[in-house]
Protein backbone atom coordinates (compact mmCIF):
# COMPACT_ATOMS: atom_id res chain seq x y z
CA UNK A 1 0.00 0.00 0.00
CA UNK A 2 1.47 3.32 -0.96
CA UNK A 3 2.75 5.38 2.01
CA UNK A 4 5.44 8.04 3.52
CA UNK A 5 6.37 6.74 6.52
CA UNK A 6 7.32 9.36 9.60
CA UNK A 7 4.56 11.70 7.35
CA UNK A 8 1.85 12.48 9.24
CA UNK A 9 -2.22 12.37 8.36
CA UNK A 10 -3.41 15.10 7.68
CA UNK A 11 -7.61 16.28 8.22
CA UNK A 12 -8.52 17.00 4.97
CA UNK A 13 -11.68 18.25 6.06
CA UNK A 14 -10.83 20.31 8.59
CA UNK A 15 -8.21 22.11 6.53
CA UNK A 16 -9.74 21.92 2.75
CA UNK A 17 -13.51 21.60 3.38
CA UNK A 18 -14.08 20.20 -0.04
CA UNK A 19 -11.79 22.69 -2.74
CA UNK A 20 -10.28 25.60 -1.75
CA UNK A 21 -8.75 28.18 -4.11
CA UNK A 22 -5.30 29.36 -2.69
CA UNK A 23 -3.98 32.85 -2.78
CA UNK A 24 -1.94 32.15 -5.74
CA UNK A 25 -1.86 32.61 -9.43
CA UNK A 26 -0.08 30.96 -12.44
CA UNK A 27 0.52 32.17 -15.66
CA UNK A 28 -2.41 30.48 -17.51
CA UNK A 29 -1.31 31.33 -21.17
CA UNK A 30 2.52 30.36 -20.80
CA UNK A 31 1.36 26.97 -18.89
CA UNK A 32 -1.09 26.22 -21.66
CA UNK A 33 1.03 26.57 -24.54
CA UNK A 34 3.94 24.92 -23.02
CA UNK A 35 1.75 21.75 -22.60
CA UNK A 36 0.30 22.19 -25.93
CA UNK A 37 3.68 22.03 -27.31
CA UNK A 38 4.14 18.30 -26.24
CA UNK A 39 4.72 15.60 -28.57
CA UNK A 40 1.23 14.34 -29.06
CA UNK A 41 2.82 11.04 -28.61
CA UNK A 42 2.71 11.44 -24.88
CA UNK A 43 -0.87 11.72 -24.55
CA UNK A 44 -2.87 8.81 -25.60
CA UNK A 45 -2.75 6.35 -22.43
CA UNK A 46 -4.25 6.32 -19.06
CA UNK A 47 -0.46 6.55 -17.94
CA UNK A 48 -1.09 3.56 -15.42
CA UNK A 49 -4.21 4.73 -13.78
CA UNK A 50 -7.32 2.39 -13.71
CA UNK A 51 -11.00 2.34 -12.48
CA UNK A 52 -12.69 5.28 -11.92
CA UNK A 53 -9.95 7.08 -14.38
CA UNK A 54 -9.81 5.30 -16.85
CA UNK A 55 -11.38 7.97 -19.38
CA UNK A 56 -9.13 10.40 -19.17
CA UNK A 57 -5.52 10.32 -20.31
CA UNK A 58 -2.56 11.24 -18.16
CA UNK A 59 1.48 11.91 -18.61
CA UNK A 60 3.29 11.33 -15.21
CA UNK A 61 5.59 13.79 -14.56
CA UNK A 62 7.12 12.80 -11.15
CA UNK A 63 6.39 9.19 -9.94
CA UNK A 64 4.05 6.70 -11.20
CA UNK A 65 0.28 5.70 -10.90
CA UNK A 66 -0.45 4.33 -7.74
CA UNK A 67 -1.70 0.74 -9.63
CA UNK A 68 1.68 0.82 -10.70
CA UNK A 69 3.42 -0.40 -7.13
CA UNK A 70 5.15 1.85 -4.81
CA UNK A 71 7.64 2.89 -7.02
CA UNK A 72 9.92 5.42 -6.28
CA UNK A 73 8.93 9.31 -7.12
CA UNK A 74 11.42 10.74 -8.81
CA UNK A 75 11.25 13.14 -12.28
CA UNK A 76 9.86 11.25 -15.26
CA UNK A 77 11.01 12.55 -18.71
CA UNK A 78 8.23 14.98 -19.57
CA UNK A 79 8.91 17.01 -16.89
CA UNK A 80 12.11 18.09 -18.95
CA UNK A 81 10.07 19.76 -21.63
CA UNK A 82 8.47 21.58 -19.26
CA UNK A 83 10.47 24.21 -17.77
CA UNK A 84 7.08 26.43 -16.05
CA UNK A 85 5.94 23.41 -14.96
CA UNK A 86 8.78 22.57 -12.92
CA UNK A 87 8.65 26.34 -11.84
CA UNK A 88 5.18 25.83 -10.45
CA UNK A 89 6.01 22.34 -8.80
CA UNK A 90 9.29 23.60 -7.37
CA UNK A 91 9.61 27.18 -6.54
CA UNK A 92 5.63 28.86 -6.53
CA UNK A 93 4.02 26.16 -4.42
CA UNK A 94 6.09 26.10 -1.12
CA UNK A 95 6.07 23.01 -0.34
CA UNK A 96 7.67 19.47 -1.70
CA UNK A 97 6.50 18.27 -4.61
CA UNK A 98 5.52 14.43 -4.85
CA UNK A 99 3.45 13.04 -7.87
CA UNK A 100 2.40 14.96 -10.27
CA UNK A 101 0.69 14.53 -13.53
CA UNK A 102 -1.38 16.61 -16.73
CA UNK A 103 -4.58 14.65 -17.01
CA UNK A 104 -6.57 15.25 -19.69
CA UNK A 105 -10.53 14.38 -19.82
CA UNK A 106 -11.81 14.53 -23.23
CA UNK A 107 -15.19 16.44 -23.68
CA UNK A 108 -18.73 14.57 -22.13
CA UNK A 109 -17.15 12.47 -20.29
CA UNK A 110 -16.74 11.62 -16.22
CA UNK A 111 -14.42 10.66 -13.36
CA UNK A 112 -16.92 9.22 -11.01
CA UNK A 113 -17.05 9.95 -7.48
CA UNK A 114 -14.50 7.88 -5.52
CA UNK A 115 -12.59 8.54 -2.48
CA UNK A 116 -8.25 8.32 -2.61
CA UNK A 117 -7.97 5.71 -0.06
CA UNK A 118 -4.44 4.58 0.53
CA UNK A 119 -2.17 6.38 3.62
CA UNK A 120 -0.06 7.95 0.99
CA UNK A 121 -3.11 10.31 -0.06
CA UNK A 122 -3.96 11.27 3.70
CA UNK A 123 -0.64 12.56 4.34
CA UNK A 124 -0.26 15.05 1.20
CA UNK A 125 -2.12 17.85 0.00
CA UNK A 126 -3.49 17.46 -3.47
CA UNK A 127 -3.40 20.33 -6.00
CA UNK A 128 -5.11 21.39 -9.35
CA UNK A 129 -3.60 23.74 -11.63
CA UNK A 130 -6.47 24.12 -14.72
CA UNK A 131 -4.31 24.10 -17.83
CA UNK A 132 -7.44 24.17 -20.48
CA UNK A 133 -11.05 24.19 -19.40
CA UNK A 134 -14.30 25.76 -19.41
CA UNK A 135 -17.59 26.72 -17.81
CA UNK A 136 -19.05 23.50 -18.25
CA UNK A 137 -16.68 21.78 -16.41
CA UNK A 138 -17.84 21.19 -12.64
CA UNK A 139 -15.36 19.18 -9.58
CA UNK A 140 -16.94 17.84 -6.72
CA UNK A 141 -15.99 17.71 -3.81
CA UNK A 142 -17.28 16.71 0.22
CA UNK A 143 -21.01 17.24 -1.16
CA UNK A 144 -20.28 20.63 -3.26
CA UNK A 145 -19.40 21.83 -6.81
CA UNK A 146 -16.69 23.89 -7.69
CA UNK A 147 -15.51 25.55 -11.09
CA UNK A 148 -12.35 25.98 -11.32
CA UNK A 149 -10.50 28.48 -13.73
CA UNK A 150 -7.14 28.48 -15.56
CA UNK A 151 -4.84 31.07 -13.58
CA UNK A 152 -5.79 29.49 -10.62
CA UNK A 153 -4.19 26.71 -7.82
CA UNK A 154 -6.70 24.67 -6.23
CA UNK A 155 -6.66 22.43 -3.05
CA UNK A 156 -8.78 19.04 -3.03
CA UNK A 157 -9.58 16.94 -0.65
CA UNK A 158 -9.06 13.67 -1.84
CA UNK A 159 -9.78 11.86 1.07
CA UNK A 160 -13.64 12.71 0.76
CA UNK A 161 -15.91 11.69 -1.77
CA UNK A 162 -14.72 13.28 -5.44
CA UNK A 163 -15.42 13.23 -8.48
CA UNK A 164 -15.46 15.79 -12.04
CA UNK A 165 -18.19 16.28 -15.14
CA UNK A 166 -16.96 17.11 -18.76
CA UNK A 167 -20.33 18.31 -19.77
CA UNK A 168 -19.19 19.55 -23.10
CA UNK A 169 -19.34 16.90 -25.69
CA UNK A 170 -15.69 18.07 -27.58
CA UNK A 171 -13.70 20.22 -25.22
CA UNK A 172 -11.28 18.67 -23.31
CA UNK A 173 -10.43 19.74 -19.61
CA UNK A 174 -6.93 19.52 -18.42
CA UNK A 175 -5.49 19.57 -15.19
CA UNK A 176 -1.60 20.13 -13.46
CA UNK A 177 -2.46 17.73 -10.52
CA UNK A 178 -0.08 17.32 -7.96
CA UNK A 179 0.62 16.05 -3.73
CA UNK A 180 2.62 18.23 -2.04
CA UNK A 181 4.10 17.31 1.75
CA UNK A 182 2.33 19.80 4.39
CA UNK A 183 4.65 22.04 4.39
CA UNK A 184 4.50 25.68 6.85
CA UNK A 185 4.44 27.65 3.78
CA UNK A 186 1.74 25.58 2.01
CA UNK A 187 -0.48 25.40 5.21
CA UNK A 188 -0.36 29.51 5.84
CA UNK A 189 -1.35 29.75 1.75
CA UNK A 190 -4.52 26.93 3.02
CA UNK A 191 -5.71 28.94 5.93
CA UNK A 192 -6.26 32.18 3.46
CA UNK A 193 -7.75 29.92 0.82
CA UNK A 194 -11.32 30.81 -0.56
CA UNK A 195 -13.97 28.18 0.13
CA UNK A 196 -16.71 29.22 -1.83
CA UNK A 197 -18.12 27.15 -4.82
Amino acid sequence: MLDLPGQPFIDKSLLIGGCARLPLTVDAGRLAAEVAALPAILWGSRGGRVGVHTPAEAIFLRGHAPAEGDLPIVDRPPLALLPYVREIITAIIPAPAQRCLLARLPGGEIIAPHVDQAPYFAKTIRLHVPVETHERVWMYAAGRRYRMATGEVWALDNSAPHAVRNDDPVRARTHLICDFLPAPALLALLAHGARAA
